[in-house]
């Protein structure tokens, strides 16, 4: 993957030699290419050469030209590659990063460079966009805890299930996403007996998985990459046969990719998140059509992962803006912030509209993993919420009293009881 992108970037520089930099659109792209999310990043970076492919590599006669900024998902090498890109590589905006703590990172960084934009690209962490935003820095995905609103009342409504226990990554993402399921689930009338935290790049999950309480109905698992494939595997191998719930990366073909014993854990495990792999929207099958074609069989998924839809669905918002000023970004960069905050996107996977922070207002899909014909796992449609905020649905203070995203919120015996 690494050496098809360098090749990527050198093919373009040479279709345009001693162009000029006024006729050059110079984009740094954050993707992880090591660590617990490299293929969640890998597959991100073909979403966003598909948004590229959509627009023929150019705006208004001026070529797009990409840099790399390799992380490892962590706050700090996100940064110093953003720095990197912006310093030296003299990029003129940021699309990235993919990872929530990044996100929450990389929001403090764009304060330091007000003439810049930074464009996320799939990071989830509530407090990006809601604490303390930065008004260029844009967010085109509903974040982790839009994305588990309606799973918990489905699991408690659609399965029975009303006890479970919950095992989340331990960081701002997994806070985030777990606490949507939480706040639906416990307002549905569900009991959480026990949560269990996990570092992310945890390799043994032995404790944790022999600590687990027998008596639920299920187990919350949110964690991605290869931490979900790890725990599975090992989960399996203990002979665990309790029901699964899946947090949003959990459930995603990033890991329902995975071969051995993990696969036959995640069959019939509910979820929720930005995408159903069978919608039968036109727009999302013809999207589903392109990302396989456009990339070998043995370089891709089954299905486009939500990293791949969501890196699409913020490059395409960035050319609609490019497109609305003609390519000419002011020295300031305010008009391409007033076009990125206009945009309206009629996505792949729904409409999409940003909020007065820059966040995403969206679809939430709810699904279920079943096998498909060919033998690879898919997230079937079950439903539907659209138009999900990130106050999901409340008054500013309603939602505050919830309180930020942690170990310890929500409360939920108090939302059982209200």
């Amino acid at each position: 993957m690494k050496k098809q992108l360098i090749t990527t970037v050198a093919a373009i520089a040479i279709l345009v030699p001693g162009a000029a930099l006024a006729d050059t659109i110079k984009i740094g792209l954050l993707a992880p290419q090591e660590g617990v999310f490299t293929e969640p990043g890998n597959d991100g970076i073909r979403g966003f050469q598909m948004a590229l492919n959509n627009v023929g590599g150019e705006i208004n006669g001026k070529t797009i030209e990409w840099v790399l900024g390799p992380t490892d998902a962590t706050p700090d090498t996100a940064v110093r590659q953003a720095r990197r890109l912006i310093e030296q590589e003299e990029v003129d905006f940021i699309i990235g990063p993919l990872s929530g703590s990044e996100g929450v990172a990389l929001r403090d960084y764009a304060k330091t460079i007000p003439n810049k934009t930074i464009i996320d690209a799939a990071s989830g962490a509530l407090e990006t966009t809601y604490v303390e935003p930065a008004p260029n820095y844009f967010r085109y995905n509903p974040n982790g805890l839009q994305w588990g609103y309606g799973l918990g009342s489905h699991v408690v409504n659609e399965k029975g299930w009303t006890r479970v226990a919950t095992i989340a990554a331990d960081y701002s993402f997994g806070y985030t996403n777990f606490m949507g399921f939480a706040v639906d689930f416990c307002s549905a009338g569900g009991e959480i007996v026990e949560r269990f935290w996990l570092p992310l790049g945890s390799g043994d999950f032995a404790s944790i998985i022999a600590a687990l309480p027998y008596d639920v109905d299920a187990i919350y698992l949110g964690v991605g990459g290869t931490d979900a494939i790890n725990f599975l595997n090992q989960y399996e191998q203990a002979g665990g046969d309790t029901n699964l719930i899946g947090g949003t990366i959990m459930a995603d073909q990033t890991v329902l990719s995975a071969r051995g014993r993990a696969k036959e854990a995640l069959v019939g495990t509910p979820t929720s998140g930005p995408i159903a792999d069978d919608w039968d929207d036109e727009n999302w099958q013809a999207f589903v059509e392109d990302y396989q074609n456009s990339f070998p069989e043995n370089e891709r998924f089954a299905s486009p992962s939500l990293f791949a839809t969501n890196y699409y669905n913020a490059a395409t918002a960035v050319m609609m803006a490019l497109e609305e000023i003609g390519g000419e970004l002011d020295d300031d960069q305010a008009n391409f912030h007033a076009a990125l905050a206009a945009v309206e996107l009629d996505a792949p996977n729904g409409h999409i509209r940003l909020d007065e922070n820059n966040q995403a207002i969206g679809s939430v899909f709810i699904t279920e993993v079943v096998e498909g014909d060919d033998g690879n796992l898919y997230n079937t449609f079950r439903s539907k919420v659209d138009d999900v905020d990130q106050q999901l649905g409340m008054t500013k203070e309603e939602f505050e009293k919830l309180g930020l995203p942690s170990r310890d919120t929500p409360d939920c015996d108090a939302l059982r009881q209200g």
